[in-house]
């Protein structure tokens, strides 16, 4: 089991930048997979980065390119920073945690100003 939070969205103008954290409440290295999500008003929750315990890292198209996903095993966090944002990247930004189960942050909300 793990409980985590997001943090670190907000509102930014179009092709600005923001870094989201998400807090683990157990040792990251333990986890299979952690993730971004996102779901914007209307619309079907999407995956936007991934990252293995081994560490490799996998990305929606749409972002490949302008976000990065990382991780700080000593700090228990996982990071995603976000560059030349879009209005289209408006959205609740969710964590994933995969071990036995599927667990969820509570989301965190960015909003992108064209």
């Amino acid at each position: 089991q793990v409980q985590l939070v997001e943090s670190g969205g907000g509102l930014v103008q179009a092709g600005g930048s923001l870094r989201l954290s998400c807090a683990a409440s157990r040792n990251i290295a333990s986890i299979n997979a952690m993730g971004w999500y996102r779901q914007a008003p209307g619309k079907q929750r999407e995956l936007v980065a991934i990252i293995s315990a081994g560490g490799s890292t996998n990305y929606a198209d749409s972002v490949k390119g302008r976000f990065t996903i990382s991780r700080d095993t000593a700090m228990n966090t996982v990071y995603l920073q976000m560059n030349s944002l879009k209005p289209e990247d408006t959205a609740v930004y969710y964590c994933n945690a995969l071990i036995m189960n599927t667990y969820w942050g509570q989301g965190t909300q960015v909003t992108v100003s064209s």
